[in-house]
């Protein structure tokens, strides 16, 4: 692949820096990430790795834009009220980045179509708000040997970890290393009723496409085996080390999970170790 003279212009940030340079530019521009949301989280994480010329981005997501939305999913705006979230994102990632292709598919993950749209795809990014969908994802990645960087958010709190079970070199945990079982249904508030400062998917989603370029790249120290707890109240960082269970029903080594399974819609995160 040879860069254009507007492309050289535009990646030129990224040249310049020795890790990245011309090489690792090419690496970004035939990298695959697929999108889970194109909400709080999906949003800030579209943009910067479109911005940074990822080749390819699949995004899903079944909502269509809602002013509500409009606190922190900064892809949408009041021109593109009421229409599906994947138009609005193509719409918007295409004008910021021509080089980009987006792949939108308008809809809900199951169990029964997320191996066919994550299957080519080197990177998952999930951005979900609700924990069926976090181990649905998991598992998916899992079965499949793609590596997952799950964020989540919650009013002033969020969480990020990058899952890479699949690698052999030294035991990695998955999501269900960290939370062993969804919650019951009806324990934690809802989506809507919890509420959550806006700047903090921003955060969150960021740092999400963070992770997602140094695993593009392979530099840096990836965050697979740890979990990052940001409190915007605090303006606190801190990392908790999460081991790999021995006993973990998906990636141990007497698993009981060997099929993808749907559970009920719950929305939010425990704390970490609960």
């Amino acid at each position: 692949m040879a860069f254009t003279e507007e492309q050289l212009q535009r990646y030129s940030r990224h040249i310049l820096l020795p890790e990245v340079g011309g090489k690792g530019q090419k690496k970004i521009a035939a990298a695959r990430v697929f999108l889970i949301g194109a909400g709080g989280l999906g949003s800030p994480a579209a943009l910067y790795l479109a911005a940074a010329g990822v080749g390819t981005l699949g995004i899903i997501d079944s909502d269509v834009v809602d002013l509500s939305n409009l606190q922190r999913q900064v892809l949408h705006s009041t021109k593109t009220l009421h229409r599906p979230k994947v138009e609005s994102a193509q719409e918007t990632l295409s004008s910021m980045n021509p080089d980009v292709k987006i792949v939108p598919h308008l809809g809900k993950i199951s169990s029964e179509n997320i191996l066919d749209l994550i299957k080519d795809y080197d990177i998952v990014l999930d951005g979900s708000d609700n924990f069926a969908t976090r181990f649905l994802v998991n598992d998916a990645c899992f079965f499949l040997k793609k590596t997952l960087v799950s964020g989540s958010i919650f009013r002033f709190e969020g969480q990020l970890t990058t899952l890479k079970p699949h690698e052999t070199s030294e035991p990695k945990p998955c999501y269900r290393c960290l939370y062993p079982e969804p919650p019951p249904a009806g324990l934690v508030p809802s989506c809507q009723e919890a509420g959550v400062l806006g700047v903090l998917a921003g955060t969150i989603g960021v740092l999400q496409a963070a992770e997602a370029l140094k695993e593009i790249l392979g530099i840096g120290t990836s965050l697979a085996g740890r979990l990052l707890v940001y409190d915007a109240l605090e303006m606190s960082f801190r990392t908790v080390k999460v081991p790999k269970n021995k006993q973990c029903h998906l990636c141990g080594p007497n698993p009981t999970i060997t099929q993808l399974l749907d559970y009920e819609i719950s929305c939010t995160l425990p704390p970490p170790g609960k």
